[in-house]
C-alpha cells in the first residue's frame, strides 16, 4: 500500500508543521474551513491532537511525500471516528481511497476490541461520500441541517460506519432502511 501512517508528535516534534499544515489550507467541508493559529494552538494544549481518546497522524504517500493528515478521535468510545484533512496540493487526485483504506487497516488492526468504525461528512461532500462508498463502508444516516456551515445555513451531515467483519471478509453488511411499514 502507498500510503503510512506516522505518528505525529503534536506539542514537541511535529508542533510548528502541524500549526502550518492546518493553517495553510481551506478546508472547505469542515465546520472551521480556516483554522486560526491561536485556535490551532490552543487544540493542541488540550489534547485534542494526542491523548487517551486521539491520536494524530501524517499521511505519508510513498510517491508523494505528505499529503496530509488524520486523526484518530474518540478511543474509548466504542466507536471510534475521524477526521481526514489532505493537502490542497493533493485532493482531486483519487488518493482517498487509499487513504481510508490504511486509516481502516491501521484503526482495527491497532485497536483490536473495536468492532464498528464511523466517519460523518456534508452531504455536499460528494467525493468524500463516494471514498466510504468504494471502501466499503455503509451509509447509516442522514441527519438533516445536522452540519454547521461557517458564513452559511446549515446542511446535512451524513454517517457512514464499517464493521470489523465486514473489513475482515470483504462483504458489507447491510440493513433495510425502512424496517416499519406503517
Amino acid at each position: 500500500m502507498p500510503i503510512d501512517l506516522v505518528r505525529l508528535d503534536p506539542v514537541e516534534d511535529d508542533h510548528d508543521a502541524l500549526v502550518d499544515f492546518m493553517t495553510r489550507n481551506e478546508f472547505p467541508f469542515h465546520p472551521n474551513p480556516r483554522p486560526a493559529r491561536k485556535a490551532v494552538e490552543a487544540a493542541i494544549a488540550k489534547g485534542a491532537y494526542r491523548d487517551e481518546d486521539n491520536g494524530s497522524f501524517w499521511i505519508h504517500h510513498t510517491g508523494h511525500g505528505r499529503i496530509g493528515f488524520l486523526r484518530f478521535e474518540d478511543f474509548r468510545d466504542p466507536t471510534p471516528m475521524f477526521d481526514l484533512r489532505l493537502d490542497g496540493r493533493f485532493r482531486g487526485r483519487g488518493l482517498g481511497v487509499e487513504v481510508l483504506q490504511a486509516a481502516t487497516h491501521h484503526l482495527f488492526t491497532a485497536q483490536p476490541n473495536t468492532h464498528r468504525f464511523e466517519g460523518q461528512t456534508r452531504e455536499d461532500n460528494i467525493a468524500m461520500r463516494r471514498t466510504f462508498i468504494r471502501c466499503g463502508w455503509l451509509k447509516e444516516a442522514h441527519y438533516r441541517e445536522g452540519w454547521p456551515v461557517h458564513g452559511g445555513e446549515p446542511v446535512a451531515s451524513v454517517a457512514y460506519a464499517i464493521l470489523r467483519r465486514d473489513w475482515e471478509t470483504g462483504q458489507t453488511t447491510t440493513f433495510v432502511w425502512e424496517d416499519l411499514t406503517t
